[in-house]
């Protein structure tokens, strides 16, 4: 791929009322793309001294893929070229060298636990 080409890399949609997110936008091979995430209450937790805020990526044809959790920890096996950002309401996921690979739709969702693990929950249509 040629550094000049262009790919529609994200679609961000938020599940919750309380999410607003961006729509897709093309993005160049190599550039560094922020993705922002806002919401309308701070999604800092006092009991678990944690951001409950969680960034997915979900390729065409598959299940989606926990990126970063608590706002800014990669999960195990993320490359680092993407990395998680901000606090309170205001949130972002930056992808630095964006390759073609890193094209679907990118979600920011507040955490969900289930049997103490975090869970994505899809939109209802």
């Amino acid at each position: 791929m040629k550094p000049d080409d262009t790919h529609q890399l994200v679609k961000l949609q938020g599940c919750l009322k309380d999410i607003k997110s961006a729509a897709a936008r093309p993005v160049a091979a190599g550039q560094t793309v922020s993705i922002t995430c806002t919401a309308d209450l701070d999604l800092y937790s006092e009991y678990y001294n944690k951001t409950l805020l969680s960034w997915y990526l979900q390729k065409p044809g598959e299940t989606p893929e926990l990126l970063i959790y608590h706002a800014t920890v990669r999960h195990s096996g993320v490359s680092d070229r993407f990395s998680g950002s901000g606090c309170g309401t205001n949130f972002a996921l930056t992808i630095s060298g964006v390759q073609a690979g890193d094209a679907g739709v990118y979600y920011c969702q507040s955490v969900h636990w289930w049997n103490n693990q975090d869970v994505f929950t899809q939109c209802e249509s």
